[in-house]
Order: C-alpha cells, then sequence, then structure tokens
C-alpha cells in the first residue's frame, strides 16, 4: 500500500540544550498542514559488559526524568557527533563502571531507535568481554553502582516491569537471544 506524502514545510529551533536541540517542525501531511514535534540528539552508544562467569555488569543510577533509580546497561552521549559509536561504547564501558577490555574484543550487537515518534536519538550496542579492573570515571554529577547480574535474572526483572529501560531491555533480549543465554 503506498503512502500518501509527507513534506516539511519548515523547521524551527525552539531550544537548544547541552545534548538536545528541540524543533517545531510545519508538515504538510495527507493534504493537510500540522506542527510536529522533532527532538534532534546527537546519537550514544552503550554496551553490555560481560564477565568471566557470564554475568552481566549493570549500572544503577538515579534519572531525573522518571525521579528514581533505574538499573541499565552502561551508556553514553556521543562526545561530539563524528565520535564512532565504538569509540563512545568502549570510553563508557570504564567511566560507569571501573572495567575496560580492549576496543577490538567488543562486538556489535544492535542499534536501537529510541523514540521514534519524535526524536532521532540512535543508540549503537556492543558486547564487551575480557574485562579488567580498572576505576570509575563519573562526572560530578554521576553517582552510579555497579552491580552483577545473571541474564536470567534481568529478564525475569523486565517481565516484571522493573527494567524500563528501552535500550536496556532490547540489549538484554537481544544478546540472550543471539548467544543462547539461558
Amino acid at each position: 500500500m503506498e503512502q500518501p506524502p509527507v513534506k516539511r514545510l519548515n523547521r524551527e529551533l525552539k531550544y537548544q540544550g547541552t545534548i538536545l536541540k528541540i524543533y517545531e517542525d510545519t508538515v504538510e501531511a495527507n493534504g493537510h498542514e500540522a506542527h510536529w514535534d522533532f527532538i534532534h540528539h546527537n546519537g550514544a552508544a552503550a554496551v553490555v559488559p560481560v564477565t568471566k562467569e557470564g554475568k552481566l555488569l549493570m549500572v544503577r543510577q538515579y534519572r531525573n526524568a522518571l525521579d528514581r533509580y533505574t538499573l541499565e546497561i552502561p551508556a553514553g552521549a556521543l562526545d561530539f557527533p563524528e565520535e564512532p559509536k565504538l569509540d563512545c561504547a568502549h570510553r563508557e564501558l570504564e567511566e560507569e563502571t571501573g572495567f575496560k577490555t580492549d576496543k577490538e574484543k567488543m562486538e556489535y550487537l544492535i542499534s536501537v531507535n529510541t523514540t521514534v515518534a519524535f526524536c532521532d536519538e540512535a543508540i549503537d550496542i556492543f558486547v564487551a568481554r575480557d574485562l579488567e579492573p580498572s576505576r570509575q570515571h563519573l562526572d560530578d554529577d554521576e553517582c552510579i553502582d555497579v552491580e552483577e547480574w545473571p541474564v536470567a535474572d534481568l529478564e525475569k526483572l523486565i517481565f516484571e516491569g522493573k527494567i524500563t529501560d528501552g535500550k536496556t531491555i532490547a540489549a538484554i533480549m537481544a544478546y540472550a537471544r543471539k548467544y543462547h543465554v539461558e
């Protein structure tokens, strides 16, 4: 079935923050003019850190938008729009967990668009193995606890609605499926 054309007529920047730009788009859709919100994000990368025992290193941190602590895979925004996402994931692994590995040992897992209705954020997710202890390099406003979890327990938390972060759910489920982890 052919979709009717949607044509952007105008894009106006309404707000620019540290990591987001918020626009109002004027579009013609189905022959009607409409105004749509659009949020631009330069992108991010995340990592599924796997211990020698097969557990996943997870980070517990406060998320202001939800006003609560969440359990997530380590992730972070690109330092600049053209930064290779593998470099970002490699950096975030050590910054958030205090563990590191050789970049060449990190494997691409999946890409996720987090909120397709109004935001273009794209996150590439990698798997990291052969982890070596290092130290966390947290920002001044970050407080992150690192926890080891069996994959099966994380899946249970997903199905109980206790892990709700989209990138984390996608990463854990893709990792479990790809590597046949029980």
